[in-house]
């Protein structure tokens, strides 16, 4: 990880760890002290059972989580940060339909709470790939394909 913390690459740097570590985080209150909180939010008509559904995305935030902890060089760094951003995009319907049913969960007890929440999962889709410069350097690796197949 990049010792400077002053211009892009060092804030990058910051907001990947800050990021992996948040992700680490919650993927052990999946597994732990926060799984009934995460259950609430498996919508009602997804076929699976609600826990098999928070243990499985639980393990799969302490892997993504760890990724961005551990991954620092380019594009593996890149592709790391478009998997969590897909994650976020894939459970974003947790959240709607959290809405949806009015259900109470993480102290979003209203509506109006749980609407507001909607707006950060972009936010964090977005986090995914600025921390990790994904839209570049992916944009990079296509424009060099595309080159070498010309």
């Amino acid at each position: 990880m990049s010792r400077n913390l002053n211009g892009p690459n060092g804030l990058r740097a910051l907001g990947q760890a800050s990021l992996g570590a948040l992700l680490v985080t919650a993927g052990t209150g999946h597994l732990t002290f926060q799984r009934q909180e995460f259950r609430a939010q498996v919508p009602h008509w997804l076929q699976v059972d609600p826990d098999v559904v928070v243990v499985a995305s639980g393990v799969v935030e302490i892997g993504l989580g760890s990724a961005l902890l551990a991954t620092w060089k380019q594009p593996r760094r890149a592709l790391v940060g478009g998997a969590v951003a897909a994650f976020f995009v894939a459970i974003f319907p947790g959240n709607i339909a959290q809405l949806v049913n009015h259900t109470d969960a993480f102290g979003l007890d209203t509506d109006t709470k749980r609407a507001v929440r909607l707006v950060f999962q972009p936010l964090l889709v977005a986090w995914a790939l600025a921390a990790t410069d994904s839209r570049r350097v992916l944009r990079e690796r296509r424009a060099l394909r595309n080159r070498r197949s010309a």
